[in-house]
């Protein structure tokens, strides 16, 4: 029973941690928006894509998260406009958490072939939570090895209805790209008890790498040889939220159509412990009718090990239209990750 209630309590420590941060995705730059709201806009066309994670299946509780997104260029006004929908669920609170979003970017032309980005997002939010099932550590004897149920049981469902914003900026080249972006202007109440007790502390977020072009190759489709597009990008994704700071760093290999990468996350903590969370490796297709496929998979390299989490698997699908398609020209593309 001992060992029952300590798991209870782990697994509540686990659920109150994750809800008082962000979802973390490791294919960023195929979830562009939720990187960075600067990014709307980006492709000078018109995308769309969704993103699935499923984290630590190995344990009883799940916590998935998605996003699903649509954005476009409008080139007589310089600007991006962009729908997200994004979410998350934590199998032990039954807790569920749904944001719908709407973005916007303005770019500034620096020269023929480098931009600046600035974008805004402003957000409604959902958040329901049953308690019914849930064992406090309140409620824990640890001493006798029960479970007291006489103490304070919140019963039925919790809800949180609330508004957010998040902005972001982003310059880049034919080469470079370095952004910057701040989550949660409004730092939206997470407390279900008490009004005002408990906010989502803001995400800072600085990102940004270099991508080296490679000599290209031809490909054959049975009538002619193509063009085949070979590059080496590297790059970091630096994030603070509350007292909790990352730094991922990555390098991703595209052999047309194929991309290959690698990241590692972790880097040691201001507090002088080790942050050796996962490394994520990357397999991704790009389609020549402008779908892009990945699928990721995080390997602990923490405590919670592979055999007791399962790692975590992510899957990104996204879809440019093509200029041809839209009748406009098509700028340079940003230099950053497919995924």
């Amino acid at each position: 029973m001992r060992r029952i209630g300590s798991l209870t309590f782990i697994l509540s420590l686990l659920a109150t941690f994750c809800w008082g941060q962000d979802i973390q995705y490791s294919q960023y730059y195929a979830n562009p928006i939720y990187l960075n709201p600067a990014l709307v806009g980006s492709t000078g066309m018109t995308r769309m894509g969704v993103n699935f994670r499923n984290q630590w299946p190995a344990l009883d509780q799940t916590f998935l998260a998605y996003t699903a997104y649509l954005d476009h260029y409008e080139e007589r006004y310089n600007s991006g406009f962009a729908v997200i929908l994004q979410g998350a669920n934590e199998s032990f609170t039954q807790t569920n958490w749904n944001e719908l979003g709407l973005a916007y970017s303005y770019r500034i032309q620096l020269s023929e072939n480098s931009f600046i980005q600035a974008g805004m997002q402003g957000s409604f939010i959902t958040r329901d939570a049953s308690f019914g099932g849930v064992v406090f550590a309140s409620q824990l004897d640890l001493d006798r090895g029960i479970v007291d149920l006489s103490g304070v049981v919140i019963e039925g469902e919790s809800q949180v209805r609330t508004v957010d914003a998040h902005a972001g900026l982003v310059y880049y080249g034919k080469k470079a790209w370095l952004g910057t972006s701040v989550a949660h202007l409004l730092q939206p109440e997470l407390s279900y008890l008490i009004d005002g007790s408990s906010r989502l502390p803001r995400r800072i977020g600085v990102h940004g790498g270099y991508r080296f072009n490679l000599a290209p190759g031809y490909i054959n489709d049975y009538f002619n040889n193509r063009d085949q597009e070979r590059s080496l990008s590297v790059g970091f994704n630096y994030k603070q939220q509350g007292q909790f700071s990352q730094l991922d760093l990555g390098t991703e290999f595209f052999f047309d159509p194929l991309a290959l990468g690698l990241w590692y996350r972790g880097l040691p903590t201001k507090y002088g412990l080790p942050n050796h969370e996962s490394l994520v490796a990357m397999l991704g297709v790009s389609l020549d009718s402008g779908m892009d496929v990945g699928y990721s998979f995080d390997f602990p390299l923490s405590s919670l090990n592979l055999g007791r989490s399962g790692g975590a698997h992510e899957v990104s699908i996204k879809f440019v239209f093509s200029s041809s398609q839209l009748g406009r020209r098509q700028y340079e593309p940003l230099p950053s990750f497919r995924y």
